[in-house]
């Protein structure tokens, strides 16, 4: 079937992501996507030049609808605990209900490639920069971007594990309601930073 521009674009970074996700970088050919998705190897390059553009362009789209579902979800809640909540609850549906661009972001390959790598890192900082915003204590801006560092990679290892787990076995709001309640009464601990002495 005929798709408009825009719509064969989507599917074919869909079908890409699903092959990536199961197979690699590597050992994933541009033949493969295209049979995949049911067009000709013309047609797909006709929407992406190479195999590493259609994979740069994937981890873009893959981060963008990552922080945004956290941006909406913190966005409407009123609170600090509810904002940790809600961020941590859109984490986790995203591991769990999109199990293919989690592995796409966070597969353990990823990081041998330096393009791919800084570009998993980008996601990552804006992640930590969107979090440290939302961490109301009267502390600095680096203490605080330091404890959303914490805070992102606590998510990602927590995502790792759920992804060893059958898929029944995992829900997603269970999960958010374990790790916001550690990471509320953690941020509730931490203490403002204190002056350095100037004779210590």
């Amino acid at each position: 079937m005929r798709l408009p521009a825009d719509e064969r674009r989507q599917q074919l970074l869909a079908v890409a992501r699903e092959l990536f996700a199961r197979t690699g970088y590597h050992e994933t050919a541009m033949d493969d996507i295209a049979e995949a998705a049911g067009v000709t190897k013309p047609v797909l390059y006709q929407h992406f030049p190479s195999k590493r553009a259609l994979y740069v362009e994937l981890l873009d789209d893959t981060g963008r609808r990552l922080l945004g579902r956290l941006a909406n979800a913190t966005g409407r809640a009123s609170s600090g605990r509810e904002r940790v909540e809600a961020g941590f609850r859109a984490y986790f549906e995203f591991v769990v209900h999109d199990r293919s661009s989690f592995r796409l972001l966070f597969g353990a390959s990823i990081r041998n490639d330096p393009e791919f790598a800084r570009k998993v890192d980008e996601i990552l900082n804006a992640a930590a920069g969107t979090i440290s915003t939302l961490i109301d204590l009267p502390t600095s801006a680096e203490q605080r971007r330091v404890l959303a560092y914490a805070l992102v990679g606590m998510g990602e290892s927590v995502g790792r594990h759920a992804l060893t787990e059958e898929v029944a076995a995992v829900d997603a709001d269970e999960l958010a309601g374990w790790i916001s309640e550690l990471a509320w009464f953690g941020l509730r601990g931490v203490r403002a930073e204190e002056p350095t002495a100037l004779n210590s």
